[in-house]
């Protein structure tokens, strides 16, 4: 994986002084709508135009003063997409995998949480008053979770993108393991 080796969560945790704590969470909620009036979107999922030019999840660096992973997360969650986010909590239950890359000795941990729809729409709408808007995130975007009929346009165009880190592994591993994409979707590699 391009973002260091796969690590189970008690590893990571016991890796000890010099290593760097980064949260990231994948927010989704199922979606009704239908694009063109016959392509089900099934879910929105969001991700986040960062100050690099590349995609990743909202997050970062867990401080030293952050009781918890999570309480980590959710404070960059707060900064990164504003107060809407105050209507719900990644928890530890949350949680998905954490990777460890040695240069820079930094542990990514990941999340998935699971919103309902006017949620999702509400970080949406307040992302653009966040204090970390323009600066830092630089957009939301919604991955297209979909495959148009020539078989580029939809989710196979958008994994052409720049992602930072591990983040494209782990929005495809999640999208698979959450049942997010229509029953036998292929998923490209």
């Amino acid at each position: 994986m391009a973002g260091g080796r796969k690590v189970d969560l008690a590893e990571a945790l016991a890796l000890g002084p010099g290593w760097r704590h980064a949260c990231h969470a994948l927010l989704y909620a199922p979606d009704p709508g239908m694009l063109f009036g016959r392509i089900p979107l099934r879910y929105a999922v969001l991700m986040q135009m960062r100050f690099d030019g590349r995609l990743g999840f909202p997050g970062g660096f867990v401080d030293a003063q952050d009781p918890s992973l999570e309480d980590g997360l959710n404070r960059e969650l707060r900064e990164e997409l504003g107060e809407a986010v105050s209507a719900f909590r990644v928890e530890r239950a949350d949680y998905r995998s954490s990777h460890a890359g040695h240069r820079p000795r930094v542990v990514a941990h990941f999340y998935a949480k699971r919103l309902t729809l006017e949620q999702l729409q509400a970080v949406e709408v307040g992302a653009v008053r966040a204090k970390d808007h323009g600066l830092e995130v630089l957009g939301l975007v919604r991955v297209p979770l979909y495959t148009l009929r020539d078989g580029v346009g939809g989710l196979p165009a958008f994994l052409e993108n720049s992602f930072i880190g591990a983040a494209r592994e782990q929005l495809l591993e999640a999208l698979q393991d959450l049942e997010l994409l229509e029953p036998g979707s292929v998923i490209p590699d």
